[in-house]
């Protein structure tokens, strides 16, 4: 099993998960104090959708979750039991 991560957004962007900030909502954030460019070192005003996929050996989705909401997060117990599951 591998757990791959996406730095840079490269993948995400080839599947049309990476949002980005329009001005006048990356202006709104600077006004209350939030910088994303002290948090991301790439690219700071485009981030990744939430997202997780389990995908098989043959490249076959199995388990699938986006999201727009970055409070949205799938408890790290459903991604285990889908894996479980697949694993039979």
């Amino acid at each position: 099993m591998e757990i791959l991560s996406d730095p840079g957004n490269s993948i995400g962007e080839k599947f049309g998960l990476v949002y980005t900030f329009t001005e006048e909502l990356k202006q709104v954030y600077l006004q209350l104090g939030i910088d994303l460019e002290e948090y991301n070192s790439w690219d700071p005003w485009r981030l990744p959708l939430v997202a997780r996929y389990i995908i098989d050996q043959k490249g076959i989705i199995q388990y699938a979750i986006v999201s727009a909401d970055h409070t949205d997060r799938v408890e790290p117990e459903h991604t285990l039991k889908a894996l479980e599951a697949l694993s039979g």
